[in-house]
């Protein structure tokens, strides 16, 4: 039975190569297409991954300024052309200038599973970077591209 190859220098073989871990072997040229389309896709998910992340801090901004101003205090931080900062979450400023605006749980669940599964990935990617393979490193970049 075929081994599977480990190399630590850069490489372009297909066939016996392990990505990440042992169980994921690759024996034949069409299992490693089919783990270059997926680890291309991986990377797409990431990248929406982390656009989410964002999106999702903007709309807890946008809700916590919000409530604020419903029970009549000002944060004090509207841009010059009066829009509301929307930045908070991202910036790490405080949208209201008292002790700070507690996040809701199921945000602040959301915004910790988001992130979790931001950095799994990441660091799965970084691993099967780390493979010194040329198309699994081509796949990666596609993924992000």
């Amino acid at each position: 039975m075929p081994m599977c190859s480990m190399n630590m220098l850069w490489n372009t073989q297909i066939e016996d190569t392990c990505i990440v871990f042992p169980e994921w072997h690759i024996y034949t040229k069409g299992q490693f297409v089919l783990s270059f389309i997926a680890i291309v896709a991986l990377g797409v998910l990431y990248e929406w991954l982390r656009e989410f992340q964002k999106t999702l801090d903007r709309r807890i901004a946008l809700s916590l300024a919000q409530q604020s101003k419903g029970k009549g205090r000002s944060s004090g931080r509207n841009t010059p052309d009066g829009e509301l900062e929307e930045t908070g979450l991202l910036s790490g400023r405080r949208l209201l200038k008292k002790a700070g605006t507690p996040v809701p749980a199921i945000p602040r669940v959301l915004r910790a599973a988001t992130y979790g599964l931001t950095v799994f990935l990441s660091f799965f990617l970084m691993l099967v970077f780390m493979t010194y393979n040329a198309y699994l490193i081509v796949a990666v970049v596609l993924g992000a591209a």
